[in-house]
This record gives structure tokens, sequence and C-alpha cells, in this order.
């Protein structure tokens, strides 16, 4: 029976030949993924009889929401999981500054081809990018999870997005992401696979590739995939070799060897096929994703506060467009940056892209979540108007829940600080 890859990842994970959607499947995650919300996680594993992490090895946790911690709840739920993290020998901890989950489990190749991941975070569609299976879960079932190393998953029904050429000047990946939210709507894919095919994968550069897996999960997938090519394989060899250069070769090894591709005559349950070269910027206007217009439509909207940054837009690729905006400006509107990981804030910082940044005006934050979460590093007064890269614009999702929040590419929030008014990075004077 052919399969799709999410159904062949299933289908591995749980010790089957073929399973097919609506099958209801026990599986076992390579990695379990948990950040701040360890401490919560661990009380409710606390009180399950079986005493023990079943396999700690697959735990990778980190502390990215609010760091460094905003007050002294903050802190000390930090210093919860530091207790766990030791009292229960977790070797994957990555602590502050080191940056944001989804992020740094790819830099330090914790995931990767062919590989299962489940996380307490709705955007672990992330790691899809890589050719991973990754989708989010709630903190009971994480609990579940660490005493019993399985958890029971409905095989979901897969969309294939087809994608063919290339993005005019100055569209990114997210004006696809936020155009393809707004054809299909937020719950256009509500547990469903959704998986990138297509010639035009090879003009999406590893970053520009995580922004579409990420945001799939304002979609309503359940995950979503790219197949490994020679763009993955280059990205991995290049990342392994800074963060795992005792055993580089043995883990792309492993991960050639367990990658999965889904089977040419697989069936899916949608087919949309887009052109790349007929995406125009666009911006998600409050208060939903799902809420979008061509920039053209919103320009000159004044803004506050422009925010680059968390696990959908804050790699390297998104602070050099914000410095090739910024470079000779200074800013009308605040803009805080925050890069996704310590990894991108060095590479930054060595291309000169802070030092560009400070010059403008920018404030630059520690690697995390930053304000995405709306406690802590420039969240929103009442009726303040922001345009960031992150994604999400839900009603108080930064702050006041008066305040708005539109969503848009690097450049476009760049420019728009700039400005003073939402503008595109081309019409600034």
């Amino acid at each position: 029976m052919a399969m799709t890859a999410t159904e062949k990842h299933l289908a591995r994970a749980s010790g089957k030949s073929v399973v097919k959607p609506g099958d209801v499947v026990v599986i076992e995650p390579d990695v379990i993924l948990s950040h701040d919300n360890t401490a919560a996680i661990a009380q409710l594993f606390e009180r399950l009889p079986h005493g023990r992490i079943m396999y700690p090895e697959r735990l990778a946790i980190t502390l990215d929401h609010a760091v460094p911690p905003p007050s002294p709840s903050h802190a000390r739920n930090h210093q919860a999981v530091r207790r766990f993290v030791r009292e229960h020998g977790i070797r994957n901890f990555f602590e502050v500054g080191r940056g944001i989950c989804h992020q740094v489990l790819c830099e330090e190749g914790l995931v990767g081809p062919g590989m299962t991941l489940l996380g307490a975070d709705s955007h672990s569609t992330h790691f899809g990018w890589l050719g991973a299976f990754s989708a989010g879960i709630g903190r009971s079932e994480v609990a579940a999870l660490w005493a019993t190393g399985e958890l029971w998953l409905r095989v979901p029904e897969t969309i294939r997005i087809t994608l063919s050429g290339e993005f005019k000047t100055g569209v990114t990946s997210k004006d696809l992401t936020i155009h393809l939210i707004g054809q299909l709507s937020s719950e256009g894919a509500n547990y469903k696979a959704v998986e990138f095919a297509g010639d035009g994968l090879n003009s999406l550069t590893p970053d520009s590739r995580a922004v579409l897996t990420n945001m799939m999960a304002e979609m309503g997938a359940k995950n979503a995939w790219i197949a490994p090519d020679d763009i993955t394989w280059a990205w991995l060899e290049n990342m392994m070799r800074r963060t795992r250069p005792g055993d580089y070769r043995e883990r792309l090894a492993h991960f050639e060897e367990n990658a999965l591709y889904a089977d040419a005559d697989a069936d899916y349950a949608e087919e949309h096929h887009i052109s790349l070269g007929c995406i125009e910027p666009v911006i998600s206007c409050p208060h939903a994703v799902d809420n979008v217009l061509p920039l053209s439509e919103v320009r000159e909207t004044p803004v506050d506060l422009g925010f680059i940054g968390t696990c959908t837009n804050g790699r390297l690729e998104d602070i050099a467009a914000a410095a090739e905006v910024l470079r000779g400006q200074k800013l009308r509107a605040r803009l805080l940056v925050i890069p996704a990981s310590s990894m991108v804030l060095r590479d930054a910082s060595e291309a000169g892209h802070i030092a560009t940044l400070i010059d403008a005006g920018a404030t630059v934050g520690t690697p995390g979540c930053g304000p995405c979460m709306g406690v802590h590093m420039g969240v929103l007064a009442p009726g303040e108007v922001c345009i960031s890269s992150a994604n999400r614009n839900f009603r108080g999702r930064m702050g006041e829940r008066d305040a708005q929040i539109y969503l848009a590419n690097p450049a476009v929030v760049a420019a728009s600080c700039v400005a003073g008014y939402i503008i595109h990075p081309a019409d600034l004077l």
C-alpha cells in the first residue's frame, strides 16, 4: 500500500508495516520536547505511579519562553526545571540564552530526517522542514510519555501543497505562508498533515523552509513535512560540523539511513498548487492570522513597535534582511530584534548585522521567545500597534487586549519602523 511521508513515519514509530488515515496507533517518539512548561508537566508526572522517566535520553528541555526570568515566579519556575533535570539525569538541557527550543534542537542535531518528535509546544510542526515527523501535544500527554515512552495518535489525512517557480523580489516564504493561511483559513488543516513538494522548494533556503512548517500550526496542522534534499543535507552537514564535531559523520549517516520519503502514488485528502511567482507581499491583520490583505491595502497604517524574532522568523536570514533595510537609516518606530538562538546571535554579530541594527536605533534581546508570549521584553501598551514577524496576532497575544498586531516578513517590519507606518522596503524614500 502506497503511503505519504507522514504515514510512513507513524508506521515506523508504531512498529507497523502499513498505516492509513484514521488508524489509531501507539508510537514511541525519538524525542520528547518541553521548555519552561517542564515544571508544570513535572507536577503532573509526579501524580503518576511510575516514579521514573522511562527514557530520559529522549527528553530535550530548553528554557526559552521567559528568559531571563522577568519575575520571581518565573525564576522559581526555572529553578524547578533545573532541579528536575538534575534529579532525572536529563542530558539534553539547554539553559537561558541558548535559544528557542525548535531552533536549538535543529542546530544540535537532536532531530533530523526520519525521526519522530512530540513536543509540549504548538509550533512543534517546525521540525518537518528537516524531513521529520513532529507534532505538538498537551502537558498531560507529555507527562504520560515521560512515564511510559509511548502515546497513541490518530493517523492524519494529508494535504499536499506543490510549489513551482520562484518568488519575485521582495517576497518571502513568510508571505507564502500568510497567503496559504488566508486562502485555506486558520482551520484549513485541522488535524491534517501538510506535505510540501514541487520544484519551487529548490529556491527556498533552509531558513525560509522552516517558516513554512512552523506556521502550519496556525492552519491547524497536526504536522508539516518537506522531503530531505541536497539543500537539507548541506545544511545538516555544516551544522553538525559546528555543533557535533566529534560525531558529525555518524550523525549524518544515521539521518541518511533513516530518511523517509512519500510514495509517488500515495493518496492525498487535498492537493493545492502554488506558483511562487504569483505571491505578493501580504499582511495578517488584527486579530486573526487568516485575516489577510495585500500589503498595499494596509500601507501607511501607523506603527509604534516592530518585532523581529520567534521560532518563525528569528534566524540569520531574517536578521540579515532587516539589517539590509536599516543600513544607513534611523528608526521612527521602536524595533525589537531577538535572535532565535545564541548561534544566530553570534553569526549575526560576526556578519555585522547586529551593529547595523543598533546603529539604526533597534534593541537587541536575549535569544528566546521574547514578547511573543506576551509576558516580557516588549509587550504592548493600550492602543499600540505592532508589526511583527512572529506567528500569532491574537487579541492580547503581546500585551494589552486592545493593542493591534500585524504580521509581515522581516524586511517589511524593518522598513515600517523606518517609516513609522506599514510600507514595503522598496517604497522607502
